[in-house]
């Protein structure tokens, strides 16, 4: 057995010495030369083959949305390659429909530039900004979370739609990576950006971010983001949350609150324990000016906490409760882990929120 066993793990060894001696080989041994990339009517830019076209495309100042830092797990840098880019890789397919497939959508963190290259990218895509910033404040709001105010120096004003996200460039050894974060401070705020963090065990970005001090440089880019709420006074607005996914909910009620205080808007906000809620006190004073809005917070674990008076269970099941079905006009906006999106978007549906109105981002 012990025999069959340190065969087993030498051949795994030697499986993943020989992967990584190939990839050092493509990457030291094969020469790609120069290549052009065509993007839309842009002139044409040349880079040196081998790179990923989002990374080829970052360096030139055009910046695709990666919100997992270019690892292929996100599907957010998607465009459209018309000629050039070699066929679909299986790192792909997950994250492609047959449709998207049939008309060259690529994920541009997968595809690599290993000859001319013609692409068609979304045209807002072209005026994404890089930022610098310097970090105005921090906060620990619970035990994992922080908040963090970014003061913006070059250039030093964001223009942003509420729910929409950055890309932070944190340093790495083998050179900046990205990773996406939610801004939770209002558009109205256009010198400062407010990001709410959680720390990931070994997660770079968070790590990072975690251990950023007051005066520290801070660079991203952006914005980014789907999220577009209806300037139609009567819509009624309902934003969902799990733990950091509030941050664009309190972007968008911020911004419901300064332009239409009397405006409908409900908050669900789950967490798992007492020690996770934040932000209480300052939802609790906003619905005492605001009296259209109505915040929820749901436990999900409050057997592991102090006492607690509000509701529990996971946080679609108290929108099942709470929420009523309604004719009128109403958006959702949903941030959190993919199983609460999909829970809480059969729910929202089932209150005759159609789906074109709800919009969601899972980090």
């Amino acid at each position: 057995m012990e025999t069959l066993l340190y065969s087993v793990l030498m051949l795994s060894a030697l499986g993943g010495l020989f992967a990584a001696a190939l990839l050092i080989a493509d990457r030291l041994l094969t020469d790609y030369g120069v290549c052009e990339i065509k993007a839309n009517d842009w002139e044409p830019l040349s880079v040196e083959g081998g790179c990923t076209l989002l990374d080829a495309l970052y360096a030139n100042r055009i910046f695709i949305p990666s919100g997992c830092g270019g690892q292929g797990t996100c599907g957010h840098c998607k465009v459209t390659v018309i000629s050039g880019g070699g066929p679909v890789l299986p790192t792909e397919l997950p994250l492609l429909t047959q449709e998207e497939i049939a008309n060259g959508v690529r994920l541009a963190c997968q595809v690599k530039v290993k000859q001319d290259i013609e692409v068609r990218i979304r045209e807002e895509y072209f005026s994404i900004q890089q930022f610098r910033a310097l970090v105005a404040s921090v906060r620990t709001l619970a035990r994992d979370m922080r908040e963090i105010r970014l003061r913006l120096t070059e250039p030093d004003r964001i223009e942003f739609r509420p729910g929409q996200y950055v890309q932070v460039e944190v340093p790495a050894r083998g050179g900046p990576v990205h990773r996406a974060y939610s801004i939770s401070s209002s558009p109205s705020e256009q010198g400062e950006v407010e990001l709410i963090v959680r720390l990931v065990p070994g997660g770079v970005g968070s790590t990072y971010l975690h251990n950023v001090e007051v005066g520290d440089d801070v660079t991203f880019t952006g914005p980014y983001g789907e999220f577009i709420l209806s300037e139609a006074p009567d819509t009624e607005v309902v934003c969902v949350a799990g733990g950091c996914g509030i941050a664009p909910a309190k972007s968008i009620i911020s911004y419901v609150h300064e332009r239409w205080p009397g405006r409908r808007c409900t908050l669900f906000f789950g967490v798992r324990t007492t020690q996770d809620v934040f932000y209480r006190e300052e939802f609790e004073r906003l619905t005492g000016e605001h009296p259209g809005l109505r915040v929820h917070y749901a436990l999900s674990e409050p057997e592991k906490g102090a006492d607690w008076d509000g509701e529990t269970g996971f946080i679609h099941l108290c929108v099942d409760r709470l929420l009523a079905a309604d004719d009128r006009p109403r958006q959702a906006f949903l941030c959190g882990p993919e199983p609460m999106i999909r829970a809480t978007e059969e729910v929202l549906r089932a209150k005759d929120i159609p789906v074109e109105m709800i919009f969601y981002e899972n980090w």
